[in-house]
C-alpha cells in the first residue's frame, strides 16, 4: 500500500527513501521543529542515519516545496510540512514555541501591501510575537509568588 508521504515524494519527482519518509513523518507529526529535533525524531526510527543525511533530506524536501523552512528573527531555523498556503506564525518570546496563524485579512494569500513600491508580490511572511499561554501562566504565578513573599 502506498502511503501519502510516498505519493508526495513521487509527485515532487523525488525518489522514495527511508530517510525522506522518516523526515516527512517527523515534520508531519511535529511541526516547527529545528534540525536537531528532526535528527532525534528520525533516529528513533532509523538509528544509523547521519546528521548529513538529514540535512541533505531537509534541503531536498525544501527545494522540492514539500517542506517549508522558517526562521523567525533571533531563532534557529524550523521546518514544517504545511506549504503553499502562505500562512504565518506566532512565536513566544519566552520559550520559542511557534504556532500557525492563517492570513489575517486582505486578499489571499495576504498579498495586499499598503505600498508595493512597484514590486510584483508573490508571498508575504508575517511573524507575530508574544507570550504563549504556558509562559503567561508561569509569569502570572511567579509574579503572584513574588507579591506574597513581600508580605511576609
Amino acid at each position: 500500500m502506498t502511503s501519502d508521504l510516498e505519493v508526495r515524494l513521487r509527485a515532487a519527482s523525488l525518489r522514495v527513501t527511508r530517510p525522506r519518509l522518516a523526515v516527512l513523518a517527523a515534520l508531519r507529526d511535529h511541526p516547527h521543529v529545528d534540525t536537531d529535533t528532526v535528527i532525534a525524531l528520525v533516529r528513533a526510527d532509523l538509528p544509523a542515519v547521519s546528521h548529513q543525511a538529514v540535512y541533505d533530506v531537509l534541503r531536498a524536501l525544501t527545494d522540492a516545496g514539500l517542506v517549508r523552512r522558517i526562521q523567525p528573527a533571533g531563532a534557529t531555523a524550523r521546518y514544517e510540512t504545511r506549504v503553499a498556503d502562505n500562512h504565518h506564525h506566532v512565536v513566544c518570546r519566552s520559550c520559542g514555541a511557534i504556532a500557525d496563524v492563517d492570513c489575517a485579512h486582505g486578499q489571499a494569500p495576504c498579498l495586499t501591501a499598503s505600498n508595493d513600491h512597484g514590486f510584483v508580490i508573490d508571498e508575504a511572511e508575517v511573524v507575530y510575537w508574544g507570550t504563549c499561554p504556558d509562559c503567561a501562566a508561569l509569569n502570572k504565578t511567579s509574579q503572584a509568588n513574588e507579591g506574597s513573599e513581600g508580605k511576609a
